[in-house]
């Protein structure tokens, strides 16, 4: 749990609005290979309920708020994202869930690997077995 980390993303600030941005070899400590975002999310649904065995990632809430709910196989931690310059990065091996999700929310994922299903833990027994 030690490498979950909130990652200030640059922000400026202008009185026309906000500019924030992300650059490969600057802001991630890994190589962005995919992009993907999650929105329109019914009331009391969940996505994640997996973890990934390579992968990292970059959890950003664009718009709105949601919790991610990151699990070691010991210890679990919460995230409240609701602001857009900040990440929440995710090394590869944790589970993750994300609840909560406000009216409108978008959340931008900005993952280290292309899609690949093999690279799914999405057993939770099967992830706490991994984790031995």
């Amino acid at each position: 749990m030690k490498e979950i980390r909130i990652i200030n993303l640059p922000k400026h600030e202008d009185k026309r609005g906000n500019l924030s941005f992300v650059e490969n070899g600057t802001h991630l400590p890994f190589d962005i290979k995919r992009v993907y975002w999650i929105y329109d999310v019914p009331g009391g649904e969940k996505r994640g309920g997996h973890a990934f065995v390579k992968q990292c990632e970059l959890i950003i809430a664009m718009s709105g708020s949601f919790d991610v709910v990151l699990d070691n196989g010991v210890e679990r931690q919460v995230f409240h994202l609701n602001r857009s310059y900040y990440g929440l990065y995710i090394p590869a091996g944790i589970w993750r869930e994300i609840e909560n999700f406000s009216t409108n929310s978008l959340a931008v994922v900005l993952a280290s690997t292309f899609y690949t299903k093999e690279d799914y833990i999405r057993d939770y027994s099967q992830f706490k077995t991994s984790k031995k």
